[in-house]
């Protein structure tokens, strides 16, 4: 592909807002990322999500321990980045769980004192951390993003219950209107309940007690198209992507994503913690995607959507979904093979309760285990997988001796967050994986087929990925900022 062919797919791949005029360094290559900097922002709970204000060469943090604030620090030297102060997101509300910039302005998702309560966006300038605005949105706004045009920010509201489960707020994204003094329309599922049914056959999943269908739904992470008309939410519990047109404020499509196949070669999995692992084999056991994070690329009039697969529970006092294959009824003729239920089998892998007893007789004919150990790509129009990693993720960070044994009953490396940046001629995607303690370098100029370039150590739990593209960058040279939840630490990577 010669440079004319890529430039639109690289002005649509920038994801941190790189506009379509700006052109990167061409000489870069993805394989020579190195760690230049590593700061220490606080424990568990600090440093979850970064965002970076190229205006004011500012990293902007997200940091709940205790206090609920915004740590600032000055990125005019990625190789030494400087403490700059906070910001006290205390008066507005319980937490504060993700942030965007766009042209100088800083937009926070914080949800309510009470989690089940509408949450808050606050808007700071980047400058003196004045509030510009400060709007009502769903319950529990998880992820916020700006559209690239600025015109538009968008939350996924994901409405948690409470712990007794007697509050269910609805699932919701709230569409704010920059270019209208900010206005608010948070728009829900319910006009999808009538087609539950057809969409329960193809891999979505609505289980929560007692809840509608626009309750159950649970919206967990957003990306937007170059355009800014077009944007992706996972729907993480319920096993589905949701297509949005923003100029409408409307919820045009769902896209149930299926289950994974655990017994070919090519998805050979370690599903134990007590088999003196990890020992990869294949497994009559389906994964759910689950997917966290998402990202998009546009090729050729095709938005590809690229997702961490990582898989989540529903485990609350009240209502808890997850079994150890070890506790439940197994169908003799489906599972002639009574060993499997022994520890270092598939006895200690954790599965759903709400799947699987296909005939309603009280065992199990099938088993459904959380997340899918992998990042996929999906074809953005239809909801179609083009692309899945199958095992590679594990694999590689088996052979690189960061794999970690104890969590193969679970989630095994559990992708969780991705991001796409374009270094030198080429798309690339960045996969934080999560129990691993790293994030997974992939060439992605051909989303259908992904080529690995090497693994990165990270921090301990590594949740937030940016990507600085050298445009942006103060240092002119393409970066990426991993932000890690259980250390605290903000950890800069750098081309050579």
């Amino acid at each position: 592909m010669n440079l004319k062919q890529f430039l639109p797919l690289a002005a649509i791949v920038a994801l941190s807002a790189c506009s379509p005029s700006d052109l990167p360094n061409n000489n870069e290559d993805a394989s020579t990322f190195n760690l230049i900097s590593t700061t220490t922002i606080g424990g568990e709970g600090a440093a979850e999500i970064s965002a970076f204000d190229p205006i004011t060469k500012k990293l902007f943090v997200v940091t709940n321990t205790g206090v609920t604030q915004i740590d600032v620090l000055n990125l005019s030297n990625p190789a030494l980045p400087v403490a700059m102060g906070t910001i006290d997101v205390s008066p507005y509300g319980g937490g504060v769980n993700s942030l965007s910039v766009h042209d100088g302005k800083l937009a926070a998702a914080i949800e309510g004192f009470v989690k089940t309560d509408n949450g808050k966006v606050v808007v700071f300038k980047t400058t003196d951390y004045s509030v510009v605005k400060q709007v009502t949105v769903g319950a529990l706004p998880d992820m916020i993003t700006y559209t690239h045009d600025g015109k538009y920010i968008l939350t996924a509201n994901e409405g948690e219950p409470n712990d007794s489960y007697t509050i269910d707020p609805l699932g919701t994204v709230s569409i704010i209107s920059v270019w209208n003094n900010y206005a608010v329309n948070t728009i829900d599922f319910s006009g999808f309940a009538g087609q539950e049914a057809a969409l329960k056959t193809k891999g979505l999943r609505r289980f929560g007690p007692g809840a509608s269908f626009a309750q159950d739904m649970e919206p967990e992470y957003l990306t937007i198209s170059y355009d800014s008309r077009t944007a992706w939410v996972t729907l993480q519990e319920n096993n589905a992507i949701a297509k949005i047109d923003i100029p409408s404020k409307t919820i045009t499509k769902l896209f149930p994503l299926g289950f994974k196949n655990y017994n070919t070669p090519s998805n050979k999995i370690d599903p134990s913690d007590r088999d003196g692992g990890p020992l990869q084999n294949v497994w009559p056991v389906k994964g759910m995607y689950q997917p966290d994070a998402i990202a998009v690329l546009e090729d050729r009039g095709i938005p590809f959507l690229f997702t961490a697969n990582e898989g989540d529970v529903r485990e609350w006092p009240a209502y808890a979904e997850n079994k150890r294959i070890k506790d439940l009824t197994l169908d003799a003729v489906a599972f002639p093979d009574a060993t499997l239920k022994q520890d270092a089998k598939l006895g200690r892998l954790n599965v759903t309760n709400t799947l699987g007893d296909t005939d309603g007789d009280g065992d199990y004919d099938e088993l459904y285990s959380f997340g899918a150990r992998s990042f996929s790509v999906w074809n953005g129009l239809n909801g179609n997988l083009v692309f899945d990693s199958k095992n590679e993720l594990e694999n590689k960070c088996i052979a690189a001796g960061i794999y970690d044994d104890n969590r193969s009953d679970d989630k095994g490396v559990e992708p969780e967050g991705i991001t796409l940046g374009l270094v030198g001629r080429k798309s690339i995607a960045f996969v934080g994986l999560e129990r691993a303690d790293a994030v997974a370098i992939y060439d992605v100029s051909n989303p259908n087929n992904p080529k690995f370039i090497k693994l990165l150590p990270a921090g301990d739990g590594p949740e937030g990925l940016l990507f600085i593209p050298s445009t942006k960058s103060p240092s002119g040279k393409s970066l990426l900022v991993v932000s890690s939840e259980n250390d605290g630490t903000i950890k800069v990577y750098q081309v050579n």
